[in-house]
């Protein structure tokens, strides 16, 4: 069967449900960074809102934020980005009763097939075959790549192998990354890989350890600050191959957000944990593919500011589609329970996998 989007049911406004419901209330913000009571919280499914007798979606939304009325749209908001006097929709319902109306069954299979109440392997485990996974995933990619955005999480699995951060380089040059979220482990094991042909002292292609290595990745952090910068040493140390020199050399963004294990850490690493919440959620905005793969804890952070469904230039509503790559169960089946139709769950190594998907796209 050919892959196609799938297409989005908006509510019919003209039925009784929503005529007759009744305005959602507004009420103004009491102090900065501080909701009125009984403020409504958004989940990951589109969300409706009439205001003066008209239904208003949020375009860009994100859970566990507030909805707030502004200039006829409707924003949403982190409590922390709120401002004294803003107005907030309030109203804890989500089917019209207080003029709020939440679309969860936009994107729901209708394939008519019967559903049993008793059935086995109906979870996902390390048992489970992915192959029909993997085929979506090739034509929601190919897809993207012209017409969407696509944004992976990584963490620092990828630059321990050398086949696997071929695979990646290939990937961004074939124009499937649009930009990276990760942490400084990861950019920095893959620039020692790039300098000293390392991943934390290891060679990353005979998995040898090398004498003194554990110092090749402080070395590596060292001399990009004594350059001035990632991109300066690059060209001072004409760097040619890696994940990070790929994303330089193809301007793609990055955003290396920090953590209190950090070492060095390498100068565009963002200490301020919100300063990175915010350059992460720019990128995720327009967002229509997201892959989070080796790091749990990016990968809840993401899955937390992404919504299910994605408002386009045209105003036609899409799905966003959500991978979770992971040997580990727990991580993948964390980020499945976010509810989202949209996630799929894929437990296996990411270092196979990223080399299977290259192959797979024709790289």
């Amino acid at each position: 069967m050919e892959w196609a989007l799938k297409e989005y049911t908006a509510p019919d406004f003209s039925a009784d449900i929503f005529t007759r419901a009744p305005d959602a209330e507004l009420c103004e913000a009491p102090k900065d960074r501080t909701a009125p009571p009984n403020f409504h919280a958004m989940s990951i499914f589109p969300e409706y809102f009439k205001i003066g007798g008209k239904w208003l979606l949020a375009k860009d939304s994100r859970m566990d934020c507030v909805p707030v009325y502004s200039d006829g749209e409707i924003l949403v908001k982190e409590f922390r980005l709120l401002k004294k006097g803003e107005l907030v929709v309030t109203g804890r319902t989500e089917n019209c009763e207080e003029g709020i109306y939440v679309n969860a069954e936009g994107f729901r299979e209708q394939d008519g097939r019967p559903s049993d109440v008793f059935a086995f392997r109906q979870s996902r485990s390390r048992e489970t075959a992915f192959s029909q996974d993997y085929d979506e995933l090739y034509s929601v990619l190919k897809h993207d790549r012209e017409h969407g955005k696509i944004v992976w999480v990584m963490g620092p699995a990828f630059a321990f192998d050398y086949d696997a951060r071929n695979a990646f380089s290939k990937l961004i040059a074939g124009g499937y990354v649009h930009a990276v979220l990760a942490g400084n482990a990861l950019a920095t094991h893959d620039l020692e890989a790039a300098y000293m042909k390392t991943a934390l002292g290891q060679d990353i292609y005979t998995k040898r350890n090398q004498p003194n290595g554990h110092y090749n990745h402080l070395n590596t952090i060292n001399q990009v600050r004594l350059r001035g910068g990632i991109h300066e040493f690059i060209e001072a140390e004409h760097i040619d191959n890696g994940i990070i020199y790929n994303c330089d050399k193809y301007n793609v963004p990055y955003v290396l957000a920090g953590s209190i294990r950090d070492d060095g850490p390498l100068p565009p690493v963002i200490g301020d944990v919100y300063e990175a919440q915010d350059r992460m959620r720019d990128q995720i905005r327009g967002a229509t593919t997201v892959l989070c793969m080796a790091t749990m804890l990016h990968s809840i952070a993401v899955g937390n500011m992404t919504p299910s469904y994605r408002v386009m230039a045209d105003g036609t509503v899409r799905q966003v589609y959500f991978y979770c790559v992971d040997i580990s169960e727990f991580t993948v089946n964390k980020l499945c329970d976010r509810g989202s139709l949209t996630t799929r769950g894929i437990i296996t190594n990411v270092q196979d996998f990223v080399v299977t998907l290259s192959k797979g796209l024709g790289l």
